[in-house]
């Protein structure tokens, strides 16, 4: 099959590889016939994630269909259509036991592996660890660019984001970052009554996506004074919530400058680089400050969301590809801001 290999940073191919193959009961094999890229990858590329070893196959986002599955295996088969999760989880230890799949025992104390421990998604075809608590079927009311969302993108802006946000009915949310995990979390944040979302980012077509995902007011980090704009909004205390989606140690200091005595800064971000903690400013704020590896635990009522037309992640898709196309699909993800990408879709060549 063809794959997206790392060759280590800076470096990877398109390229072939062997097929892969069951290698334990709960297994299942997938042939992937819709995939993505993810910010995460982009860090696995700059050597940010030193686990990432050459000749992985990369990506933890997919959608596609079952053809092969192991002994065990007894809630998905041959031929059903599937959402990758990007979290593996054995759904038996501790850790999956209490929510927390993102660290399960069963695999070894993380759940994320795919692209990462072991050969990942953005290939032909690939296999998926303990298929019954890790994949999940997609309904026939959905597509396969809305159902792939569903691996990462928006499982991690609401769980990470919104919900460890602990948004509440009337609060005031800022999402610093209006990336794909930033809109996901600007569009699921409304499910909570929040009285106003506002967007900020950079770019002014992204804080545009924003406004269209559910955002109610835009600030451009560009405009001098951007931070008594936030605050107007507010009563000049700063938000209740801000929820930082970009990874970078400039936004997490954007972030402890709007937010009010009280409020919580939710990090969604994947940080790549130490970051400066002004514990002697942030001590008498009262601050709550939260981080965290997906879980996943999210995905089927985002799926239900969705099927009954309360999220609209598709919105997020703005590029498409062949998988004869995957370099083509990288370049344009890795200068997003050139090519107004959000997320890309990469499809099967025959769909």
């Amino acid at each position: 099959m063809k794959a997206i290999v790392y060759h280590g940073p800076g470096h990877k191919e398109w390229e072939s590889v062997p097929d892969p193959v069951i290698l334990a009961p709960t297994d299942a094999i997938v042939q992937i016939d819709t995939t993505t890229i993810c910010g995460t990858d982009l860090h696995i590329l700059k050597g940010d994630v030193p686990a990432v070893t050459p000749g992985r196959v990369l990506g933890h986002e997919g959608v596609g269909t079952v053809v092969a599955v192991g002994s065990a295996v007894t809630s998905v088969a041959q031929g059903d259509r599937v959402i990758v999760s990007c979290i593996s989880s054995c759904g038996r230890c501790s850790y999956c036991r209490k929510g927390m799949p993102s660290h399960c025992l069963g695999m070894g104390g993380l759940g994320w592996v795919l692209g990462h421990l072991i050969d990942g998604t953005q290939a032909e075809y690939v296999r998926t660890p303990f298929a019954d608590t890790s994949l999940h079927k997609v309904p026939d009311a959905l597509t396969n660019e809305q159902a792939v969302m569903v691996s990462d993108i928006f499982p991690t802006g609401f769980e990470i984001g919104v919900q460890y946000g602990d948004i509440k009915p009337g609060d005031v949310v800022a999402v610093v970052g209006v990336g794909p995990v930033g809109l996901a979390a600007v569009a699921t944040a409304k499910l909570y009554g929040p009285s106003k979302v506002i967007a900020v980012g950079r770019s002014r077509p992204r804080i545009d996506h924003a406004l269209a995902m559910g955002a109610d007011v835009g600030v451009s980090t560009r405009d001098d004074g951007w931070v008594d704009a936030v605050l107007a909004e507010t009563d000049g205390l700063g938000v209740d919530v801000v929820i930082e989606a970009v990874g970078v140690p400039g936004t997490l200091q954007d972030c402890f400058r709007i937010v009010r005595p009280g409020g919580h800064v939710a990090n969604a971000g994947v940080h790549g680089a130490p970051v400066s903690f002004p514990m002697e400013d942030l001590w008498i704020q009262n601050l709550r400050i939260t981080t965290g590896l997906v879980d996943a635990t999210s995905s089927q009522m985002l799926i239900d969301l969705m099927v009954g037309g309360r999220l609209h992640p598709e919105q997020m898709v703005t590029h498409r590809f062949a998988m004869s196309e995957f370099l083509k699909a990288y370049e344009v993800f890795e200068d997003a801001p050139r090519w107004d990408a959000l997320k890309v879709a990469v499809h099967r060549d025959d769909l």
